[in-house]
């Protein structure tokens, strides 16, 4: 499994590199996404390109590639009439990822599925349409499912990413646990007006200390901060450290979203991701990579990183 190898890495205290943005990364390249369930239904017919990015991750240093399954479980899928398509859309995603990784000759890079509480979203905005998120038993029942394909699939752990909302992270995290498969928990932050980090979450202001209760209700292999501005993300580790005493990920997003599409405005240079992931590693970050509007050149600047001196106990 070759989830062995990431694990080991981290166990001896080194650092892992993990992949940038999927979706964005399909958009800079030409991929439309979809106006109702973004990039989840772009794997179709992009499969190439996909497997190109992953490869081109691949080559840039990551050592856990993510398949494009963040925005395909069924809550996405079905108002965008492909219900019918579920287990095409998801199980392409991770079968392309595995060829991505077979081609590239590194049996040691670990294969992660996406799996995240998106609902679908107002066009033109960032913020969730209310009128057609799933209640509790149709999110249990969609990322139950979602979670018990990626492992049949061949994922070789679980990313549950931008964990933000405490109403849709219990099923989530009871999703991916319940696959048996190693899982590492990424969320989300903002900082708020007077400067205080808070969850993600933009309809009301929550504590980000208290989103990542979470963690004492299931056990995870790793958590982290994902998704979050990079200047967020070093006030937001410790708030989490407080919480959780295991490996910590770091892997921050540039750029902002308009439903359906990236906005590649001001996205952050790689020294500058660097030197921010210098910070991140001195307090305590194993696991290094990008989010949406990062693309292969950031994890390229990360990558020397995995070279450093193991830190002392």
């Amino acid at each position: 499994m070759s989830y062995d190898s990431v694990a080991r890495k981290l166990a001896e205290g080194g650092i892992v590199i993990l992949d940038g943005g999927t979706g964005t990364e399909l958009e800079r390249r030409g991929v439309a996404m979809d106006p109702e369930a973004w990039c989840g239904p772009a794997t179709l017919g992009n499969l190439s390109t996909l497997e190109a990015i992953h490869r081109d991750y691949i080559a840039a240093g990551a050592d856990v590639i993510t398949a494009n399954t963040y925005a395909s479980s069924r809550v996405m899928l079905e108002p965008a009439g492909f219900a019918d398509r579920f287990e095409e859309i998801n199980s392409a995603a991770v079968r392309t990822a595995l060829q991505a990784r077979a081609a590239s000759g590194r049996d040691d890079v670990a294969v992660a599925g996406s799996l995240s509480h998106m609902m679908p979203m107002v066009g033109g905005t960032a913020a969730t349409d209310t009128s057609r998120t799933a209640d509790r038993a149709g999110m249990q029942a969609a990322f139950t499912e979602l979670g018990g394909l990626l492992k049949d699939a061949g994922c070789d752990l679980i990313l549950l990413e931008m964990m933000y909302h405490p109403d849709r992270m219990p099923a989530a995290f009871a999703a991916a646990c319940s696959t048996g498969l190693p899982v590492w928990a990424g969320f989300s932050a903002r900082r708020g007006e007077s400067g205080e980090v808070l969850s993600f979450a933009s309809e009301r202001d929550i504590p980000f200390a208290e989103v990542v209760q979470v963690l004492k209700d299931f056990e995870v292999a790793a958590a982290g901060i994902m998704h979050t501005p990079a200047n967020v993300v070093g006030d937001s580790l410790a708030i989490l450290r407080e919480a959780f005493d295991g490996p910590l990920t770091a892997y921050p997003d540039s750029g902002y979203f308009k439903m359906p599409s990236w906005q590649f405005e001001q996205i952050i240079p790689p020294d500058a991701l660097r030197s921010y992931a210098d910070g991140w590693v001195a307090a305590g970050a194993r696991v290094l990579g990008g989010c949406c509007g990062l693309s292969p050149e950031h994890i390229a600047a990360l990558a020397p990183l995995k070279s450093a001196p193991a830190p002392m106990p």
